[in-house]
């Protein structure tokens, strides 16, 4: 291979060497396998040609230009080369293999892989596209090596701007444009191939006759630059004195003139090589990219950690092992041809992630999982900016990495019109579902299709927030309107499904409330639905009246756990919402749906106060007219009963301290545990509207910020400190929602990007980071304050009173 095989050897150059066997013509007998045999033999002739003895070498030797060199043998059977070649070979090797040739061993097994690899470096039809892949691996060369200007000290005359592989590039590339309809045109060697290429009128005289002597020149200075001390190097000298020595080795009267007749070469190869490439897109890097051969090369590990990647091993390793076909979505040489394009650009966008390495191991999931790349990669090279969103969803929304992993296809939806429009109202989402699921033929397809239906929209919510084009309240309220439509619609289709085994039950059926973030029409990205399941049953001894009938009690557990199932179940759409049933009556002690007499009853007899609190939050989303104005009933009477005072306090701040132990706040940005975050302002607001219900019941709204404005109007709060409490609410709420899209796990201040961080500061309404950090240590103080005025002094003041009322030791005696 290389310029062993064009006959082209420098006097320090390597040989590469490919070794191949003929299993068909072996006569082996012995204990090893022949693939054994010939990997040792291949690996003993390199060893007798590298290594070196008291009487110097004879060649470095390298074997790694054979088919995928990090996960083959030394020695490859023609039947496993023929295979990789015609399923997997890329385009660079068929410019590597044109000047290929058998050089020793069995005559006959080389002339059989000669005669095989002609198809597979000389194709029939004119292949554009293809010569795109080669010439963007030049241009990822040309991104750092020899920079982007024609320099003197230092050029890389092999590697560089106007230099060796310029030329060989020029003439390799239009080899395989012409060559397989021109059979004249396969020849090995550059200046032969120059010249054939003329003598075809693909290359002009003046092009040839320039080329022909630059390269000349440029190889002759190469030899020199490798005969002293005998180094493998293709830079020239980087200071003056290194330059007048090589000036006089070349023969020239000083370093002036040898420098510009040098600059010339160079600035003449890089204007032909420029023409022929004129109208190939740009390919501009950070530095050199390249991820051919089997060894990382020293400048793209450079290039990648200077980028920020820590791992520039691993991502080397894992962009060879896309071009070596070893995932479904890079099996097609078009596919290849398109990513190597790509690569720089997408490398670039990932790098200026929070954490380049993570979003890279992503996007290699996300790869991996694609079953053809060729339709993404081309999305992205229509629409180069879906690779910056792609990279900011992967590398600062984890919640929304997993959904495109888990469908990339959704980034198509980003090129909608109506994609950055907010969402309909719950009205329509809700017949928009409906339509949806009157499509599917059984359940099955019911659950697919209401789980991509809602992952699309959540998808199209998360990005929004990411861009900044939603606030904190609509972000809440599209959540929450998706996920009560959501609940309607599978409601009424496992009822429907249920009833065609069971039938149905006289009476209103099933209802479902809301209470946590979907009650207050607070939902995050990631939030949990915090549903209790209650159902009509004035008469327990009730039939239901299907085929298979079933008493009262049971049809309606079984009901509520297929509706569970129903909402909890992973399929091959990936899964919909998490539920926590904890809050029910009796928590998880409790059955999973309780009938209206039995939650009526456990509200006014059973229920602790934390539970009341839970229930301040409470909303009805599905279930008849009827039932819902019957259970609103019993939550209105509920919360508007007269409570001791005295209790009420001393039971909220037993509860928040109890919260406090459980979950300790260790950074600032844990804003719903830490002392003055959202918790302190939920329980202050709590704590009001069981205090006062009785007397103000319109101080009962499922929404924090509703509530607390209440208050103020009221007069339960100063305005001064409803309209703090209001403001911090807004603040904590605001950052819990872009947290939870692009944090996962333990928060890291130091990690955030720049991008991240304006993020922050322009969902809290703030100028830039620093003044968001500090009014987030203003409102925590001010919310902290007024925790202890309301709550947790009163409560410490009747705790003293209670202990200095307990009889003492000492009253003990006495009274004795």
């Amino acid at each position: 291979m290389g310029k062993l095989g064009a006959f082209e050897l420098n006097y320090s150059s390597d040989v590469d060497l490919i070794v191949f066997y003929d299993e068909e013509r072996v006569r082996y007998q012995g204990r090893r396998s022949p693939q054994e045999f010939f990997v040792a033999l291949a690996r003993n002739l390199a060893q007798i040609l590298d290594e070196r003895t008291g009487d110097g070498y004879v060649f470095r030797v390298d074997l790694r230009l054979r088919p995928d060199p990090a996960s083959t043998p030394s020695a490859l059977s023609l039947l496993a080369a023929e295979t990789y070649y015609e399923g997997f070979g890329q385009n660079w090797e068929r410019a590597a293999m044109i000047k290929s040739r058998p050089v020793a061993g069995d005559p006959v097994a080389g002339a059989r892989f000669a005669d095989f690899i002609k198809s597979f470096i000389w194709r029939k039809h004119l292949d554009f596209a293809a010569i795109q892949d080669i010439h963007s691996i030049k241009r990822q060369i040309n991104a750092h090596r020899g920079g982007g200007e024609v320099t003197i000290k230092g050029h890389n005359v092999k590697l560089g701007r106007g230099g060796i592989r310029e030329i060989e590039f020029f003439v390799q590339t239009q080899q395989l444009i012409w060559g397989g309809r021109q059979p004249y045109l396969r020849v090995r060697g550059t200046l032969e191939g120059l010249a054939a290429l003329t003598a075809a009128d693909h290359v002009s005289q003046e092009a040839c006759i320039e080329l022909s002597a630059a390269y000349r020149a440029l190889r002759s200075l190469e030899h020199r630059l490798q005969m002293i001390d005998d180094r493998q190097t293709h830079s020239l000298p980087e200071d003056d004195k290194g330059l007048e020595a090589i000036a006089c080795f070349m023969a020239e009267p000083d370093a002036h003139s040898f420098c510009s007749k040098t600059e010339a070469l160079f600035r003449q190869v890089e204007r032909h090589y420029a023409g022929l490439f004129e109208d190939a897109p740009p390919l501009a890097g950070p530095g050199n990219l390249v991820f051919t051969g089997e060894d990382a090369d020293p400048d793209t590990l450079a290039t990648l950690t200077s980028m920020g990647f820590t791992g520039a091993d691993t991502v080397i390793r894992q962009i060879r092992g896309w071009h070596h076909g070893r995932i479904r979505a890079t099996r097609s040489a078009r596919a290849r041809e398109m990513l190597t394009e790509l690569t720089p650009r997408l490398l670039q966008a990932l790098a200026d992630t929070s954490e380049p390495d993570a979003a890279f191991i992503r996007f290699d999931t996300l790869l991996a999982g694609l079953p053809a790349g060729v339709q993404l990669f081309a999305l992205f090279a229509n629409n180069p900016s879906l690779i910056d969103l792609l990279a900011e969803i992967i590398g600062n929304a984890p919640h929304l990495a997993e959904t495109l992993t888990a469908n990339p296809i959704l980034l198509e939806d980003v090129l909608t019109g109506q994609f950055f429009d907010p969402l309909p109202p719950r009205e329509a989402l809700a017949e928009g579902l409906a339509k949806q699921l009157a499509e599917a033929d059984d359940t099955e397809e019911v659950l697919d299709v209401s789980r991509r239906w809602v992952n699309e929209r959540k998808f199209r919510v998360g990005v929004q927030t990411l861009q900044g084009r939603l606030p904190a309240p609509a972000i809440g309220g599209h959540l929450s309107d998706l996920a009560d439509a959501t609940l309607a619609a599978l409601q009424a289709e496992v009822e429907n499904d249920f009833a065609r085994q069971h039938g149905r039950l006289p009476g209103d059926g099933m209802a479902v409330v809301a209470l946590g973030k979907l009650g207050g029409r607070e939902m995050t990205i990631s939030s949990d639905l915090d549903l209790i399941m209650v159902y009509d049953l004035s008469d327990e001894d009730v039939q239901s009246d299907g085929p298979k009938p079933l008493d009262g009690m049971t049809y309606s557990g079984r009901l509520a756990q297929r509706f569970l199932n129903a909402l909890t179940v992973r399929t091959a759409e990936g899964s919909l919402y998490t539920t926590d049933l904890r809050l029910r009556p009796s928590g998880n002690k409790g059955p999973i749906a309780t009938s209206l007499a039995a939650f009526d009853r456990y509200q006014a007899q059973a229920a602790w106060t934390w539970e009341h609190m839970a229930l301040t939050r409470a909303r009805i989303v599905t279930g008849s007219a009827r039932l819902r104005e019957q259970i609103r009933a019993v939550i209105h009477r509920t919360l508007t009963g007269a409570r001791d005072p005295a209790k009420l306090i001393l039971d909220v701040a037993d509860m928040r301290d109890r919260l406090a132990a459980h979950h300790r706040a260790n950074s600032p940005w844990d804003v719903k545990h830490r002392r003055g975050g959202l918790v302190d302002v939920e329980f202050i607001t709590q704590y009001l509207q069981l205090r006062w219900a009785h007397e103000h019941p319109s101080i009962l709204r499922t929404n924090l910020g509703q509530a607390l404005e209440q208050a103020g109007a009221l007069g339960l709060l100063t305005l001064a400190d409803a309209d703090t409490l209001h403001r911090a609410w807004q603040l904590w709420s605001s950052l819990q929602q872009t947290l939870r899209l692009t944090n996962e796990g333990d928060f890291r201040e130091k990690a955030l990007t720049d991008r991240v961080r304006r993020l922050l500061a322009e969902t809290a309404q703030c100028g830039d980071f620093a003044e968001l950090k500090t009014v987030m240590a203003e409102r925590a103080e001010q919310v902290s304050a007024l925790y202890r005025d309301l709550i947790d002094g009163p409560a410490r003041t009747l705790r003293a009173a209670e202990t200095a009322q307990l009889p003492t030791e000492e009253d003990v005696k006495n009274d004795d």
